[in-house]
């Protein structure tokens, strides 16, 4: 698509642990540019900035877009961040500590740059163009590695002070229960991530309890991906089955809390695993909620997949730095 010079183009970029996503979009949002590559675990913070002004160039590239026509970048960031000053304190996946990503697009491509965590760029996406465009509040949760959290309220990003918040991954839901990444004992994380489901679906694997999740897989945790789960559930794994819905289950739990304390109309699952097992994860999250939610709530939201994809973040980022721009 040819771009038009009074038109104005925005930058979404999804710094995941594995991959950097760059979109360029016209103002309805529709795509004219990408690039996509990959992230270089520990290459450093300053090789890594000039990675994400090389790609943006790059995506900008292909929709034929001018920097100087660029009105505003949003960044979807993992790891805790300092939202003010628009830094990333650290991305333990990238090996970066107070990174200044704000400063250093600001002065690459002279337009404004907002930082946010890339679960809340991922549910604002699907608040404004996705799954949950007709909520008031919208709760995200994305099991993945591990597990993130994001809430809209009536078009805002629930966000505390300085940084993000809705950590539902490191909600206690087994008292004392097995130890997280975080140093923690019974985080949601530690018995629901798909790391966790990879893990014990490896040992039934090895086990003998999932032969065709061994055919395909082994019992390698890191070949063991969303897709391989669906597909031994799929050929008639019921031990990879019961494990998955089990991690579901969990989810529930923590999302029945989230439904006492800010009163939802709708959960948005996604990442991965949920797209690869949409139905799975729909029926058994919403069932767990339900059963542990005060009567009087069971009936005041619902629970559906997220409907952008690997999209959801770059445009989530890029709607949010527009909604910074223009307030």
């Amino acid at each position: 698509m040819a771009a038009h010079h009074n038109q104005r183009y925005w930058v979404g970029f999804d710094l995941g642990g594995t991959k950097m996503l760059a979109k360029v979009f016209d103002s309805k949002y529709r795509t004219v540019g990408r690039e996509r590559t990959k992230t270089k675990g520990y290459e450093g913070a300053e090789a890594g900035l000039k990675r994400i002004t090389t790609t943006i160039h790059k995506a900008l590239h292909d929709a034929d877009v001018k920097s100087t026509q660029v009105e505003g970048i949003g960044v979807g960031c993992p790891g805790p961040l300092d939202l003010k000053r628009g830094k990333i304190r650290m991305a333990p996946n990238l090996g970066w500590t107070n990174v200044p990503v704000k400063k250093h697009l600001e002065a690459e491509f002279s337009c404004p740059a907002v930082i946010l965590n890339d679960v809340d760029a991922g549910i604002y996406g699907e608040y404004r163009f996705g799954a949950a465009q007709s909520a008031e509040t919208v709760v995200g949760v994305f099991p993945g590695t591990g597990i993130g959290g994001g809430c809209v309220y009536e078009g805002n990003i629930l966000q505390s002070k300085s940084g993000s918040c809705m950590e539902i991954g490191h909600v206690q839901v087994v008292p004392e229960g097995p130890l997280c990444g975080c140093g923690r004992r019974g985080c949601l994380e530690a018995i629901a991530s798909r790391l966790v489901i990879a893990s014990r679906s490896a040992a039934a694997a090895y086990r003998g309890q999932a032969p065709h999740l061994l055919s395909i897989a082994g019992t390698d945790v890191a070949q063991i991906r969303s897709g391989a789960l669906a597909e031994s559930i799929e050929a008639g794994d019921t031990t990879v089955e019961n494990i998955v819905r089990e991690a579901a289950r969990n989810i529930g739990r923590a999302v029945a809390g989230v439904v006492h304390l800010l009163g939802p109309d709708l959960i948005v699952l996604g990442g991965g695993l949920v797209e690869a097992m949409s139905d799975l994860f729909i029926q058994e999250v919403d069932t767990a909620a339900k059963q542990r939610v005060l009567p009087a709530l069971i009936d005041s939201f619902e629970v559906v997949a997220a409907q952008l994809g690997d999209d959801a973040t770059a445009m989530g980022a890029a709607a949010w730095a527009q909604r910074h721009a223009d307030t």
